[in-house]
């Protein structure tokens, strides 16, 4: 998704990486799925490549591309089968 937004802006990986003045290998990292992101480090892409990440997760959640929702934590004794 990061990438579509990338091309959108017409930027290439090497001038987004200038911008987060990061080597080139960090952006093609994360792009390929080799890397993941923390939220700081996704603020600072979205500033870089010059969209809105709120709107960014409303519409990644919207288009039900997001991971499912974690299951609850079960306490207690595990069931016997």
């Amino acid at each position: 998704m990061l990438k579509a937004k990338r091309k959108a802006a017409c930027l290439t990986q090497t001038v987004v990486a200038e911008r987060l003045k990061k080597p080139s290998s960090y952006v093609a990292k994360y792009e390929g799925g080799d890397r993941r992101l923390d939220v700081l480090e996704f603020l600072d892409v979205a500033e870089a490549i010059g969209f809105e990440p709120g709107r960014f997760i409303r519409d990644l959640r919207q288009s039900g591309s997001a991971p499912p929702k974690s299951q609850p934590l079960r306490t207690g004794r595990p069931r016997r089968r």
